[in-house]
Protein backbone atom coordinates (compact mmCIF):
# COMPACT_ATOMS: atom_id res chain seq x y z
CA UNK A 1 0.00 0.00 0.00
CA UNK A 2 1.83 3.25 -1.03
CA UNK A 3 -0.73 5.29 0.99
CA UNK A 4 -0.55 3.78 4.08
CA UNK A 5 -0.12 6.05 7.72
CA UNK A 6 -1.58 9.27 5.60
CA UNK A 7 -3.63 11.51 7.26
CA UNK A 8 -6.95 13.83 6.81
CA UNK A 9 -8.31 16.41 8.60
CA UNK A 10 -7.28 18.18 11.33
CA UNK A 11 -3.11 17.80 12.55
CA UNK A 12 -0.79 17.79 15.88
CA UNK A 13 2.30 19.12 15.79
CA UNK A 14 4.83 21.35 18.22
CA UNK A 15 4.70 24.81 18.02
CA UNK A 16 8.14 25.80 17.55
CA UNK A 17 7.35 28.69 19.55
CA UNK A 18 4.76 30.39 21.59
CA UNK A 19 1.50 29.97 19.71
CA UNK A 20 -0.76 30.75 23.07
CA UNK A 21 -3.85 32.92 22.22
CA UNK A 22 -2.53 32.30 17.86
CA UNK A 23 -6.41 30.44 16.89
CA UNK A 24 -6.83 31.72 13.65
CA UNK A 25 -3.51 32.33 12.60
CA UNK A 26 -1.52 30.34 9.73
CA UNK A 27 1.54 28.65 10.77
CA UNK A 28 3.98 26.92 8.30
CA UNK A 29 5.28 23.86 8.81
CA UNK A 30 9.13 23.17 9.48
CA UNK A 31 11.55 21.22 11.62
CA UNK A 32 14.12 21.13 14.45
CA UNK A 33 16.81 18.69 13.63
CA UNK A 34 14.44 16.65 11.82
CA UNK A 35 11.70 16.76 13.93
CA UNK A 36 8.53 19.03 12.34
CA UNK A 37 6.83 21.53 13.86
CA UNK A 38 5.33 24.91 13.38
CA UNK A 39 6.18 28.73 13.20
CA UNK A 40 4.54 31.56 12.62
CA UNK A 41 5.81 33.04 8.99
CA UNK A 42 8.73 35.01 8.71
CA UNK A 43 8.15 36.81 5.17
CA UNK A 44 5.38 37.27 2.66
CA UNK A 45 6.36 34.85 0.52
CA UNK A 46 6.58 31.72 3.26
CA UNK A 47 4.07 28.85 2.41
CA UNK A 48 2.07 29.22 5.73
CA UNK A 49 -0.86 26.37 4.57
CA UNK A 50 -1.90 25.58 8.26
CA UNK A 51 -4.62 27.38 10.75
CA UNK A 52 -4.22 27.02 14.47
CA UNK A 53 -7.13 25.51 16.08
CA UNK A 54 -5.54 25.61 19.19
CA UNK A 55 -2.43 27.27 20.41
CA UNK A 56 -0.19 26.25 23.11
CA UNK A 57 3.54 26.98 24.29
CA UNK A 58 6.73 26.43 22.78
CA UNK A 59 7.54 23.07 22.84
CA UNK A 60 3.53 22.05 23.36
CA UNK A 61 1.53 20.24 21.16
CA UNK A 62 -0.94 22.44 18.65
CA UNK A 63 -3.87 21.23 16.60
CA UNK A 64 -3.82 22.69 13.28
CA UNK A 65 -6.03 22.67 9.97
CA UNK A 66 -5.02 22.40 7.12
CA UNK A 67 -5.92 24.34 4.24
CA UNK A 68 -7.95 22.91 1.85
CA UNK A 69 -9.93 23.72 -1.36
CA UNK A 70 -12.63 21.29 -0.14
CA UNK A 71 -14.00 23.63 3.25
CA UNK A 72 -13.60 27.11 4.54
CA UNK A 73 -11.51 27.77 7.36
CA UNK A 74 -11.66 31.42 9.40
CA UNK A 75 -8.38 33.15 9.95
CA UNK A 76 -7.69 36.92 11.49
CA UNK A 77 -7.84 39.73 9.25
CA UNK A 78 -5.76 42.51 9.13
CA UNK A 79 -7.24 45.68 7.44
CA UNK A 80 -10.89 45.29 5.42
CA UNK A 81 -11.91 43.25 2.40
CA UNK A 82 -15.33 41.88 0.01
CA UNK A 83 -15.91 38.38 -0.72
CA UNK A 84 -13.94 37.61 -3.57
CA UNK A 85 -10.53 39.53 -3.25
CA UNK A 86 -7.56 37.62 -2.63
CA UNK A 87 -5.53 36.96 0.31
CA UNK A 88 -1.56 36.89 1.17
CA UNK A 89 -0.21 37.13 4.02
CA UNK A 90 0.35 40.32 5.68
CA UNK A 91 3.74 41.68 6.57
CA UNK A 92 5.29 39.22 9.26
CA UNK A 93 8.04 42.53 10.01
CA UNK A 94 5.38 43.79 12.43
CA UNK A 95 5.05 40.72 15.25
CA UNK A 96 1.67 41.20 16.07
CA UNK A 97 0.20 40.85 12.12
CA UNK A 98 2.51 37.29 11.47
CA UNK A 99 -0.12 34.59 10.22
CA UNK A 100 -2.73 37.31 9.37
CA UNK A 101 -4.23 37.09 6.54
CA UNK A 102 -4.80 41.04 4.38
CA UNK A 103 -6.22 42.00 0.51
CA UNK A 104 -3.70 41.56 -1.97
CA UNK A 105 -1.76 44.39 -2.01
CA UNK A 106 -1.62 47.53 -4.97
CA UNK A 107 1.80 48.45 -3.72
CA UNK A 108 4.96 46.70 -6.55
CA UNK A 109 6.38 43.48 -5.13
CA UNK A 110 5.69 39.45 -5.56
CA UNK A 111 2.84 37.78 -3.05
CA UNK A 112 1.49 34.44 -2.45
CA UNK A 113 -2.16 34.72 -2.35
CA UNK A 114 -3.16 31.83 -0.10
CA UNK A 115 -6.99 32.11 0.00
CA UNK A 116 -10.41 34.64 -1.19
CA UNK A 117 -12.70 35.71 1.24
CA UNK A 118 -16.19 34.45 1.23
CA UNK A 119 -17.47 37.39 3.07
CA UNK A 120 -16.71 40.71 4.23
CA UNK A 121 -14.66 41.90 6.61
CA UNK A 122 -13.06 44.16 9.38
CA UNK A 123 -9.78 44.33 11.16
CA UNK A 124 -9.45 41.27 13.60
CA UNK A 125 -12.27 39.69 12.55
CA UNK A 126 -12.26 35.96 12.35
CA UNK A 127 -13.04 35.79 7.79
CA UNK A 128 -14.10 32.46 6.38
CA UNK A 129 -11.82 32.25 3.43
CA UNK A 130 -11.74 29.35 0.52
CA UNK A 131 -8.11 28.30 0.55
CA UNK A 132 -6.65 28.92 -2.75
CA UNK A 133 -3.27 28.47 -4.25
CA UNK A 134 -2.94 30.12 -7.92
CA UNK A 135 1.08 30.09 -6.90
CA UNK A 136 2.47 33.63 -6.21
CA UNK A 137 1.55 37.21 -8.04
CA UNK A 138 3.86 40.00 -9.14
CA UNK A 139 2.22 43.72 -8.87
CA UNK A 140 4.05 46.22 -10.64
CA UNK A 141 4.24 49.66 -9.81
Amino acid sequence: MSQSNTKSGDLVFAAGEDLTNKEGHLVKLTHDSGTPEVKLPEAITDRALYAVVSGGADTENVQLRPLSGERNVRVVLLGTCNPGDALVLADPATAADAGKLRVLPTAAGTYHVLAIAEEAGADGQLLAIRPYAPGEVEVSA
